[in-house]
């Protein structure tokens, strides 16, 4: 096998914060797909309502990449989206990145579920404002305090 299926079972996968060919969450969407073909997700789920705002910023279909995810590593994949996905430049995935980053609830039900989510996972951080940050949290990674 070209890659590595971590069991989420037992561990995580990788950060959100972490990049494959320039993108965030690339590479914790592919160890969650991997993990999913070995059978080994766990609690997590792929595709996630992130994976899925990167597939479609990548305008690759969720089935097609999770065909493709165990045939290539890494690096491989990453140039298989450059040939296959979307066209995008430099300041496209910058930007996508940085909102992605920055994504926070946007309606009342969802602020309640992260409201709550927070409260069970780091109630004294208050400044704990994005999704991303919350995951980071909940598996155990520094998250650098923010000033409100």
């Amino acid at each position: 096998m070209k890659n590595h299926s971590p069991d989420l079972t037992k561990t995580f996968p990788r950060s959100p914060y972490e990049t494959l060919g320039g993108m965030v969450h690339l590479p914790r969407m592919t160890d969650k797909a991997r993990a999913k073909q070995a059978g080994q997700l766990g609690e997590y789920i792929y595709p996630c309502p992130l994976d899925q705002g990167l597939l479609a910023f990548l305008e690759i279909d969720a089935e097609t990449f999770f065909e493709r995810v165990n045939q290539q590593n890494d690096d491989e994949l990453a140039h298989w989206i450059q040939e296959t996905g979307a066209k995008r430049t430099e300041a496209e995935v910058r930007e996508w990145n940085t909102t992605f980053l920055s994504h926070a609830p946007l309606d009342d039900e969802t602020k309640a579920r992260f409201l709550k989510m927070r409260a069970e996972i780091a109630p004294e951080r208050s400044d704990v404002t994005t999704w991303v940050d919350l995951i980071e949290l909940d598996e155990g990674r520094p998250v650098p305090l923010r000033t409100i």
